[in-house]
């Protein structure tokens, strides 16, 4: 049995209930033992008294002569004998008796310690779980508290120490650097004291945590102000809560400890310990949240990868400084640059490479700049800078300058190589070309396509007066109005014929995309495919076009019986894509549309872009039964090579050729010349831009195939 002498273990109302108890259990005890002496006494006077008056029986008889006297006085004391050994056997009855009783009251006394011990265990006193409740009732996360977390921490313990006194709170971390203390005092203390503190308790703290007693401490120090102070530091006693080994995420919380000169009951003891794991919870939560949040914040502005400014912040900065320069009367410049053809590098070697060469791109930015200087990477290989108060002669020196050291850049392949990185850069000037945010990021984006344009590694201003036309027709907000569009499918297929030179019939029709306004007009693609490219909206469109074209196919089987070939352009992105393989493939089944009455144009820029995949692209789509036609033919300065390598069923020469052919005699050496080219290698050829009867006539002289342009026929929204 385990028997608590401890009273100060007892709630209050269970020590009530077991003294009571416990008084009238002894009081019966004392009761049964005094009545127990009382009857022995009696019992051995009765005895002795009995024993003395059968002995004068005894004497008496001697003297009598009576034989009937004598036999009736020897019977009497046979009586008296046989009633003595009655007595004695009920003496030891009682006796027998007694002690069973006595026995039972000891088992009652010790079920009864036992039961106030077990109920001691378990029930708390309301007093105190409503203590506990007032501490737990203002320990309410918040993100205003958690990104506080130290303040935070000095608040709780300000509500704890009203409820439960104590004079000294001690948090224990493990920092990447040792151990960090913080310590919080309860009131005012001299620094001596403090000393003492840090000395007796910090160590005892370090012990209870099985901590090396001389590890590196980094020690904070909070004074929690308006409470009484104690200036007894040799009667102080720590409560101490480890954080255990498999607690993860708690930011490197060890413990807290909790030290106080007041004499806490057991009860006071399990309640504080309780708080105290409350605190581990709260103290190591709040600060993972806090350092979380810090994070958060951080990468809200900042790129993971460079670490440098993101779009975000650059698009706050850019208002803000708008706003500043407007008032003060400062110029400054925004520069956007693009890294060229960054993507055969992620192609190449492979993007863990390319993000190392994006840091260093970034680092070689920010190293060119001014402090005050906002440099951004505003996605993918794309950087924008803000300078401040910079004119525009000062903005193409820095936009110069920044661009020549990237170019001077040596970076290793895999294979120990050097390759290099150019970039292009677009400068727009506030307020001499634009004035406002958005005029400001159309006219460096202009100014970009423009340096693009040139040849790639170079600098281009943004000229209003030639781009004024270009930034309308690439504004954002036109951009968005081409998104909404295509979500409503606002994209009609016209159709172009293409003649037979020889013929005169028709041999096919090119599907043009035509916009349909929201007020009805339709809006010709050359008005809008560039925006459509520039802003990555290409491969929507393309599906759009691949399947309303399909499906007018679809309707000319069902209404004339066959099919009509059909041109369709592709867009870059959809190339680069390969998802149109798929896409058609499963339309033309679906629909019931032969795959050869479909041919797929395809730019020659976009094709020389990706020429290393292009060809199985073709081959795989070719097998499908669809055909190609190379667009453009002849603008590009690798046309003959990528012929070479690649095989198409159909060329298309460039109107710009085509169109002076009256004219100019270059130009007609050069159709007639990829014309007998494509005669030899048993490629068909079209000629665009045919815009009167002589350039037709003197087309099919040459044997060039087909023709198309106006004079042949204009497209139309019906086949």
């Amino acid at each position: 049995m385990n028997s608590v002498k401890d009273t100060a273990a007892y709630p209050h109302h269970i020590e009530d209930l077991r003294i009571r108890l416990m008084n009238q259990l002894f009081s019966l005890l004392e009761s049964q033992s005094r009545t127990r002496s009382f009857a022995s006494s009696i019992s051995t006077l009765v005895k002795r008294l009995h024993g003395k008056g059968l002995e004068e029986f005894e004497r008496g008889l001697a003297r009598i002569d009576d034989p009937l006297t004598v036999e009736m006085f020897r019977n009497a004391i046979t009586d008296f004998r046989n009633l003595d050994l009655a007595f004695d056997k009920l003496v030891d009855e009682r006796q027998r008796q007694w002690y069973k009783n006595g026995k039972y009251l000891k088992q009652v006394i010790d079920e009864l310690t036992e039961t106030t011990d077990y109920l001691a265990s378990i029930l708390v006193e309301k007093s105190l779980l409503e203590r506990q409740s007032q501490v737990l009732e203002n320990i309410i996360l918040s993100h205003e508290k958690v990104s506080q977390w130290k303040e935070f921490v000095q608040e709780i313990l300000a509500g704890f120490h009203k409820i439960f006194p104590f004079n000294f709170f001690f948090i224990a971390f493990a920092e990447e650097h040792g151990l960090s203390l913080y310590f919080y005092y309860m009131g005012e203390y001299k620094e001596e004291e403090k000393r003492q503190v840090r000395i007796q308790l910090g160590q005892k703290m370090l012990r209870q945590l099985n901590l090396p007693k001389d590890v590196l401490l980094d020690i904070e120090e909070y004074q929690i102000p308006g409470h009484l102070r104690t200036a007894d530091l040799s009667d102080i006693r720590m409560l101490t809560v480890p954080v255990p080994d498999h607690a993860y995420g708690l930011d490197g919380l060890l413990g807290v400890a909790y030290a106080s000169v007041n004499t806490l009951t057991a009860q006071e003891r399990t309640i504080i310990r309780s708080l105290l794991s409350v605190m581990v919870m709260v103290v190591g939560s709040s600060k993972v949240l806090s350092r979380t949040l810090s994070e958060l914040e951080y990468y809200s502005v900042h790129d993971p990868l460079t670490g440098i400014h993101n779009r975000r912040y650059f698009n706050e900065m850019l208002e803000y400084e708008v706003g500043r320069s407007s008032r003060h009367h400062h110029q400054f410049a925004v520069l956007l640059l693009d890294l060229d053809d960054f993507k055969e590098i992620n192609d190449t070697y492979g993007h863990p490479l390319g993000d190392e060469v994006l840091k260093k791109i970034a680092e070689s930015i920010t190293s060119h700049l001014r402090k005050g200087d906002i440099a951004t990477r505003m996605g993918g290989d794309e950087f924008a800078v803000i300078l401040p108060e910079t004119p525009p002669e000062g903005a193409k020196i820095a936009a110069e300058s920044i661009r020549a050291n990237l170019e001077s850049l040596a970076f290793k392949s895999p294979n120990g190589k050097d390759f290099h990185v150019t970039t292009s850069v677009g400068i727009v000037s506030y307020p001499r070309d634009m004035q406002t945010v958005e005029d400001l990021m159309s006219g460096v984006d202009v100014a970009l396509y423009q340096a693009k344009g040139l040849g790639k590694n170079e600098v281009c201003e943004f000229d209003a007066a030639a781009h004024l036309k270009q930034i309308m027709r690439d504004s954002r907000s036109v951009a968005e109005e081409l998104r909404r569009a295509l979500r409503e499918e606002r994209i009609q297929p016209y159709f172009q014929p293409i003649v037979d030179c020889k013929s005169g019939e028709i041999f096919a029709y090119e599907s043009i995309a035509r916009l349909l306004e929201t007020d009805g007009r339709v809006t010709v693609a050359g008005q809008f495919i560039e925006t459509i490219e520039k802003y990555g909206m290409g491969r929507e469109l393309d599906r759009i076009m691949v399947r309303k074209v399909i499906e007018a196919n679809r309707q000319i089987i069902h209404s004339q019986g066959k099919p009509k070939r059909l041109f369709i352009n592709l867009s870059a992105q959809e190339i680069q894509g390969r998802g149109i393989l798929g896409y058609a493939e499963e339309l033309c089944a679906q629909l019931e549309v032969p795959p050869s009455s479909i041919v797929f144009e395809i730019l020659e820029r976009d094709a020389i872009s990706d020429i290393t995949h292009m060809g199985k692209f073709l081959t795989n789509l070719r097998k499908k039964g669809f055909a190609f036609a190379l667009d453009d033919f002849g603008s590009g300065y690798n046309s003959f090579h990528y012929l070479r390598e690649l095989r198409f069923e159909y060329v298309k020469i460039d109107g710009a050729f085509v169109r002076n052919i009256l004219n100019s005699k270059i130009d007609r050496a050069l159709v007639h010349n990829l014309s007998r080219l494509c005669q030899e290698l048993d490629i068909l050829t079209i000629g665009e831009f045919v815009e009167s009867q002589e350039i037709f006539d003197l087309l099919k002289d040459m044997g060039i195939n087909f023709g198309q342009g106006f004079h042949i026929g204009l497209p139309l929204n019906t086949l």
